[in-house]
């Protein structure tokens, strides 16, 4: 009957917590107050609050446009609105600067907690328990803003698994698996908690410098109003904004392999800073993204790394405890603040804390499900077949009735003071530098910092140390 959702929240959350690739759910959230959040509408309720934008440029260069390449500045969401609709207006305001055809905007990385924090009646208006997760509303959520062409460099998180509402206007998610980690040359410059960079721009990739790129599995969706995609533990997602004006919710959901994964972020922390901090100032690569406020010490990093090592042994004992009892219901199990990005003087607070029973089903597997329920409520976002172009896509319809291939197209943190930071370019091999056969020299070629990082903190260096780091700590 009208009004009844495809599936109960014990069943959502069984998806949730056990799909391991990514896919869309129709038809869950028709009732949501915030499906009308529309820019006109949270303008109206902010009443004049200003955010920060990020602004880039919408043509596409071969390297990804990462957040130290971009400007930022003050405005509110009517200053916004008027500048996204060309009004006259916009001569004199804070986007003055930035002609609309050739700049976007970004709101984003919003946690309604403090964007709303004098009208915590709104966070009711997101109802993540219609998936399992009682008590998780707007104030464990985040909110994102854009113009046409608003987008985040390719990135995986190193935390949980995501949920994605899309509000207003469509976005374009390209997603790709796990197992692409090493054709998607991950690098952690620029350095911020809970995310690895992509070096290839999706967009636009550089296809002699990183060849292994073509290796990759592209999964693309276009997610239209009413859509809720799941993006599983450790997908690489590039997300565009495709519409004139975008608005999208999302709310990250922690799992269990967290405690193993923070463990190994308080490693990467500690190498990354203790390295680029030894590195002379005058060099100018400024290395944190703004959303670092600062490099921490080496002493805070190592407290750092004790407190996520504790938790991880924690977490292992109540998993053992609660294995010798019953366990409890979904509506009994107590849900937590999403804290995708996490400082590190709170990391381990009330708001942060990962214990296993939290979250009944962080255990299921995929084939501990009878099916994947698959159908009308319920798509998945398929691998992109060889015959498309690089940068197609597969079209979910807004009422979810089918899927379809469509040729063209491309390609969107704890919120904090962001600095107007300037990244420097990567370092190449100069052409003097190379062999004939267009290999370095290996006796003229200067190895930079970054080159050295990104070997020490690769994502599978870093999960051996953590595995033979916990091993010592156990014994």
């Amino acid at each position: 009957g009208e009004g009844v959702k495809p599936f109960t929240p014990g069943k959502a959350k069984e998806i949730v917590m056990s799909l391991q690739q990514p896919a869309v759910f129709c038809n869950m959230v028709g009732d949501w107050p915030a499906l009308h959040w529309n820019v006109k509408y949270l303008s109206a309720v902010l009443d004049g609050k200003t955010i920060q934008f990020r602004l880039g440029l919408k043509t596409v260069d071969l390297v990804p446009q990462f957040e130290t390449r971009c400007n930022y500045v003050k405005a509110t969401l009517e200053e916004f609105l008027a500048w996204s609709c060309g009004q006259p207006s916009c001569l004199s305001g804070p986007f003055s600067c930035y002609e609309y055809s050739k700049y976007w905007a970004y709101a984003d990385y919003k946690y309604i907690a403090r964007v709303f924090e004098d009208k915590p009646e709104i966070f009711q208006d997101i109802r993540w328990s219609d998936f399992g997760f009682p008590g998780r509303s707007g104030k464990e959520s985040t909110l994102w803003i854009g113009s046409e062409g608003a987008n985040t460099p390719c990135h995986l998180d190193s935390y949980g698994c995501n949920l994605v509402l899309q509000v207003q206007g469509r976005k374009r998610w390209h997603l790709f698996p796990p197992g692409d980690t090493s054709f998607l040359y991950p690098t952690r410059i620029p350095y911020e908690e809970s995310s690895i960079f992509s070096k290839v721009n999706i967009a636009n990739p550089d296809l002699k410098r990183f060849p292994e790129f073509r290796n990759t599995t592209a999964h693309v969706v276009t997610l239209s109003p009413g859509q809720v995609l799941l993006v599983p533990r450790h997908w690489w997602h590039y997300v565009e904004s495709i519409d004139p004006i975008t608005v999208s919710i999302n709310s990250w959901i922690e799992l269990d392999a967290d405690h193993e994964a923070r463990v190994e972020e308080a490693i990467t922390r500690m190498l990354v800073c203790a390295i680029k901090s030894a590195e002379n100032p005058s060099d100018g690569d400024l290395w944190l993204n703004p959303t670092e406020v600062e490099a921490t010490s080496h002493e805070i990093n190592l407290q750092y790394l004790n407190k996520a090592v504790s938790a991880y042994f924690k977490c292992q004992k109540a998993s053992v405890s609660e294995q010798a009892r019953p366990s409890s219901t979904g509506a009994e199990q107590r849900t937590v603040a999403s804290c995708k990005r996490k400082k590190r003087e709170v990391g381990f607070s009330e708001g942060c804390r990962l214990l296993t029973h939290e979250f009944g089903f962080s255990t299921f597997k995929a084939e501990k499900l009878q099916k994947i329920p698959f159908g009308p409520h319920l798509i998945q976002v398929l691998p992109q077949s060889q015959e498309t172009s690089s940068m197609g896509e597969v079209a979910v319809e807004s009422d979810g009735r089918d899927l379809r291939e469509n040729e063209g197209g491309h390609f969107g943190k704890l919120q904090c003071t962001r600095k107007q930071l300037v990244m420097s370019n990567d370092c190449e091999t100069p052409a003097h530098q190379m062999d004939s056969d267009g290999s370095p020299n290996a006796s003229e070629t200067a190895l930079s910092t970054n080159d050295l990082l990104d070997c020490l903190v690769n994502p599978h260096v870093i999960s051996l140390v953590a595995r033979l780091l916990l091993e010592r700590t156990r014994v």
